[in-house]
């Protein structure tokens, strides 16, 4: 069995200390998984009794990831010498216990949530937040039709990096945060997946992602062209003087945030930091004949988002009725009263998203 061990060295970007705290938490979260090789691809002469490999695998961290471990064990354990010359890793490939293909692109975590909250719908089924998820092994016939590109670390690498610049487009309105890192700096967010390495991803990670620091109150943004209050706030530019308070939480435009239902598609949605339920205010600047606007409102809670998306699983609470669902978010029940610009502060996966799985509560059954 395998596991990763995490590392304690010292952070090298200035972050509040519970920020920090929370992401390494999340960081530092593994899954089990039992590997097994699919038994009718076992090349002839292998040893059929180590053909299964435990492991407690990185949340963050991906399938593809996996496969050079994988092949050292099966190489050193199971297979003879001549059977592991002919072995083409780009034939791998993964499916579930059920026959499910498993999705490469997706962070492991959400795999693993994602067969949590899929039992939660089968009445015979329990769902567990602590057993091994069975996977197999396919050694030949990759199904190009469902897999669309092969699944190997190069490819996992693009699809991870699509989904930063995704990420960053809904979160500050366009992607000049990571377009303007350099190439290097965009190679080191993926080098610390692939070596689980959390100083060296944040150390690139936190020139795009929001802090938890909260925003200035008493304090205006600085005067504004009228050509900028029509287009994006100045949190949205890199290249802006605009204060602290432009990588607040709070100061995003949206939380990239995807909703993950049993057996069911997959939401996606804007949510902004604030509900825009409050009334409108005016900073004016004299010498400059500049007026902005500042719609004040609530804060966007989890519960207030699964409510307006998902309402017949989480109703309103003045209509009497409990919640039919929970949320699942790293594998920890969040709770309702959560705000969602600090779950995209704390909680976004290395791919910059808040992936909320959505299970479905049984009477009897537990959940943590």
């Amino acid at each position: 069995m395998s596991t990763y061990a995490p590392r304690h060295s010292p952070s090298a970007f200035s972050t509040p200390a519970s920020t920090t705290l929370f992401r390494r938490l999340t960081w530092e979260g593994t899954v089990p998984l039992e590997i097994r090789v699919d038994p009718n691809e076992l090349p002839a002469n292998s040893d059929r009794g180590l053909e299964c490999y435990y492991i407690q695998a990185p949340r963050v961290s991906y399938l593809p990831l996996l496969v050079p471990e994988l092949k050292r064990f099966l190489t050193d354990v199971v297979f003879d010498e001549a059977a592991a010359k002919v072995m083409k890793e780009e034939d791998w490939w993964f499916e579930s216990e059920g026959g499910n293909l498993l999705k490469w692109h997706w962070p492991i975590g959400l795999i693993y949530d994602n067969h949590v909250i899929s039992l939660s719908a089968r009445p015979n089924a329990i769902p567990s937040f602590f057993t091994p998820l069975r996977v197999v092994l396919h050694l030949v016939s990759p199904p190009t039709e469902k897999l669309l590109l092969s699944p190997s670390a190069e490819a996992c690498k693009h699809a991870f990096m699509g989904q930063l610049k995704e990420a960053d487009f809904i979160r500050w309105g366009s992607t000049k945060r990571m377009t303007g890192l350099r190439k290097a700096e965009q190679d080191g967010l993926w080098e610390g997946i692939k070596e689980h390495n959390f100083e060296e991803y944040w150390r690139v990670a936190s020139k795009v992602t929001p802090t938890t620091t909260p925003t200035r109150s008493n304090s205006p943004p600085p005067p504004a062209t009228s050509t900028s209050l029509h287009t994006r706030p100045p949190s949205a530019d890199p290249g802006s003087s605009s204060g602290p308070d432009r990588d607040g939480a709070s100061a995003v435009r949206n939380i990239p945030v995807r909703i993950y239902l049993p057996d069911g598609p997959v939401l996606q949605d804007l949510v902004p930091p604030v509900l825009e339920d409050g009334k409108a205010s005016y900073l004016v600047y004299p010498e400059s004949d500049v007026r902005l606007t500042a719609l004040t409102g609530s804060t966007h809670t989890l519960s207030t988002f699964l409510t307006a998306r998902l309402p017949l699983l989480f109703p309103e609470s003045g209509l009497g009725k409990g919640n039919l669902g929970y949320a699942l978010i790293h594998g920890v029940p969040a709770p309702p009263e959560t705000e969602m610009a600090w779950l995209g502060a704390c909680m976004a996966g290395a791919d910059g998203w808040v992936n909320v799985c959505v299970g479905l509560l049984r009477e009897g059954v537990r959940y943590p």
